[in-house]
């Protein structure tokens, strides 16, 4: 059996995540700050208590999980606060790389250990993360956010490729969330995690440290 390990659990593209790996057979141990019905409902192990900006709550999740064996690690914890030219706020740019950037790239170096030869790892970033496919500006603190875990992402790829472990750099597209405000020109989280999910099986070392849209489409950096 595939073990999966899910960041941001709770709800959106975590939890959907969640749904579509139990339903096709895979163990998924779900990691979030708390849980939920719903969460609590599918079934799977979930990890509460965990905060990805906490070195000490990031330090014990690696502890308890030293003997599990771990075939894709999903970060998928993310953060969005809007921030114009006009309304720029420091400590919420801040904010978003902690999460974003530096939360992610945390967790991911903690839970190495426990992740097999042969394993995945997933980077979970945005298009806005894009620099070439930026022509709206704005959202200054999730764009650098974004680029700056792709950026993390990209090494660890070449790093753990040695140690015979592929990285995807993926984006979810334009996701109809809590996150986008539920927007109505986005697809829904279960179109989304389907073709992300298409995107993490086809995932080898061959093509390790790309950065794909959940269709398949290859993205520019």
């Amino acid at each position: 059996m595939v073990t999966y390990l899910v960041t941001g659990a709770i709800r959106g593209s975590g939890l959907e995540y969640c749904r579509q790996l139990q339903q096709r057979g895979d163990d998924v141990i779900a990691v979030c700050r708390s849980s939920s019905d719903e969460l609590d409902a599918l079934g799977v192990h979930v990890e509460t208590g965990v905060e990805i900006i906490s070195e000490d709550a990031v330090a014990q999740l690696a502890e308890k999980l030293q003997r599990t064996q771990l075939d894709v690690l999903i970060n998928n914890a993310a953060i969005v606060e809007r921030i114009s030219l006009e309304n720029l706020d420091f400590e919420s740019i801040r904010r978003q790389f902690e999460v974003n950037a530096i939360g992610t790239l945390r967790l991911t170096k903690a839970l190495l250990p426990s992740v097999v030869a042969g394993g995945k790892v997933i980077i979970m970033t945005s298009r806005m993360g894009s620099i070439e496919d930026n022509t709206s500006g704005g959202s200054y603190g999730y764009r650098m956010s974004k680029v700056a875990v792709s950026m993390a992402g990209k090494s660890l790829a070449l790093d753990l490729k040695p140690k015979n472990i592929a990285v995807a750099i993926l984006h979810p597209g334009l996701v109809s969330t809590r996150m986008t405000g539920f927007t109505q020109n986005g697809i829904t989280p279960e179109v989304s995690v389907k073709g992300l999910l298409n995107r993490i099986d086809e995932l080898t070392l061959e093509n390790t440290g790309s950065f794909w849209h959940c269709n398949g489409e290859k993205l520019p950096w």
